[in-house]
């Protein structure tokens, strides 16, 4: 049996270090046992027993066995880096083993694994990054720093606590600075802390709650513009304790006043039905210009539409335009996929999804098992906004009226495709068929039952992950475009 002992359990590089020599030597997982240091990642939720003094985190720290440093014998997909990277971050104290099995079948035999979404290691891993992806959004949102002054004229410290879930220090940190870059601040959490002093990050050993200050003279400010924006008529307990769960309210300045705000919120919202409303003040306004429609939408099949469609003069934008750009795909899809607006390529073209953001669609509809010319691909808008610079035509994104003006078009193709299930790829297209309050990154990956029991998921537009400067963060972002996309596969091979 051959044990490796990691110094830092959550440092994806130096697990891969001794991998990749564990894979030359041919060891299997069956022989291998893995553990780590208490002083490395201990509890989250309690200091260690060593000496808990502040000392410098390497990023890859020696362990017991020195990995020796080998040549990669082997590739693996893209995708597996991006999952590992967040599995390693899970407080599972089997994960290691867990991702040196995945390599291992990878590298043996079973290239195509990851796509094995029943398959009991994969399921496990992607419900492992599922849940990491969730508590860094939750440590992004939930975060409170309190002021704390340090005298002799030098600037305060900001200081916050958090209890993650999981070891998500690292991989968040860079969020905070990139906000808060101005600020010298440090976030302390039971089993690791990041400080920031205006320059450089620094990631020291964990916390004690009793080390951060519990208030400051901001947070009676912030507790009363919290409470003057609370509107009682919108309050969804059940939504906020989801989006909000009440193991984060004893960190939250505001918490103590939420169970106030909930038990008056009814008889606010009743008090405000029967007062009298406030007429607005009558304002002077330029005539909206009428919508310019060339001839309403026929009768017909899904080829008279199109064409159609064709000479649409619903709204300016077939000026500039090369071409409508209509849906495609078969007749009969049962999945529809609706995107935003087509783009440079799509215009010349006149096919939705055929540029850098289309190509990057077909790729990830591949790693999730669902095959592009089953599916029916179409935009919320049919022409390609754009403004001139030099000699590109830069992308813009169409107004709510343009939108309107090509609803029309989009109507007539949900009418005659009649999709069982509708993927909206977007903020433009969640907004139009979902809800107009979307809110996609908080939303994305859920199911909702539209007309006729037609069931819809919203996920990013792949446009979105092109734009994404951060390598880690673009890879970490695909995976979770990837993740969306297999619970499609899901519900479509569960269809009569």
């Amino acid at each position: 049996m051959r044990h490796i002992e990691l110094a830092d359990g959550v440092d994806l590089a130096q697990w891969r270090d001794h991998a990749r020599a564990l894979l030359v030597a041919g060891v299997a997982p069956e022989h291998v046992s893995w553990s780590t240091r208490s002083s490395g990642t201990g509890s989250l939720f309690g200091n260690d027993d060593a000496d808990d003094s502040s000392q410098d985190l390497p990023s890859s720290a020696a362990t017991t066995a020195a990995a020796p440093r080998t040549p990669a014998t082997a590739t693996v997909p893209r995708e597996f880096i991006a999952l590992a990277d967040k599995v390693i971050a899970h407080r599972d104290p089997q994960r290691h083993a867990l991702l040196y099995r995945l390599l291992w079948r990878l590298t043996h035999g079973e290239p195509q694994l990851l796509k094995l979404i029943t398959d009991d290691d994969v399921a496990r891993a992607r419900q492992h990054a599922k849940n990491v992806g969730r508590d860094l959004h939750k440590m992004t949102a939930f975060v409170r720093f309190r002021e704390l002054s340090r005298g002799d004229g030098l600037p305060p410290v900001y200081i916050a606590w958090f209890e993650p879930e999981h070891y998500i220090v690292e991989r968040c940190a860079p969020f905070f600075v990139r906000r808060f870059t101005g600020m010298h601040w440090s976030i302390l959490t039971p089993y690791r802390s990041a400080h920031w002093d205006g320059e450089s990050l620094r990631l020291d050993r964990g916390a004690t709650r009793d080390q951060a200050p519990s208030d400051d003279l901001l947070e009676e400010l912030w507790r009363s513009y919290y409470a003057s924006i609370f509107n009682p008529a919108r309050l969804k307990v059940t939504a906020m304790r989801s989006e909000m769960p009440v193991k984060y309210w004893k960190n939250l300045p505001e918490a103590r006043l939420i169970p106030t705000l909930i038990r008056e919120a009814h008889p606010r919202a009743q008090a405000m039905v029967a007062a009298a409303p406030t007429l607005p003040r009558k304002r002077m306004h330029e005539a909206a210009a009428p919508l310019r429609t060339l001839v309403e939408v026929v009768e017909g099949s899904l080829d008279e539409v199109r064409e159609q469609a064709r000479h649409c003069r619903r709204c300016a934008l077939w000026e500039p335009a090369t071409q409508t750009v209509f849906g495609s795909g078969p007749a009969d899809a049962q999945v529809m996929l609706v995107g935003e607006q087509p783009g440079d390529r799509e215009d010349l073209a006149g096919r939705p999804f055929v540029g850098p953001a289309g190509q990057l669609l077909d790729e990830a509809l591949r790693a999730a098992g669902l095959e592009r010319s089953q599916l029916y691909l179409t935009n919320t808008v049919k022409h390609f906004k754009f403004e001139p610079r030099g000699k590109d035509r830069l992308h813009k994104r169409a107004d709510a009226r343009e939108q309107g003006a090509c609803r029309a078009w989009l109507d007539a193709e949900l009418s005659r495709i009649q999709p069982r299930i509708i993927v909206c790829v977007g903020s433009m297209a969640a907004s139009a068929l979902i809800a107009p309050d979307f809110r996609l990154l908080q939303q994305r990956g859920r199911w909702f039952t539209l007309g006729n029991g037609v069931q819809a998921i919203a996920t990013v537009h792949p446009a979105y992950l092109l734009r994404l400067p951060d390598e880690a963060a673009r890879a970490a972002a695909y995976q979770d475009f990837v993740s969306d996309l297999q619970a499609v596969a899901e519900a479509a091979a569960q269809l009569p």
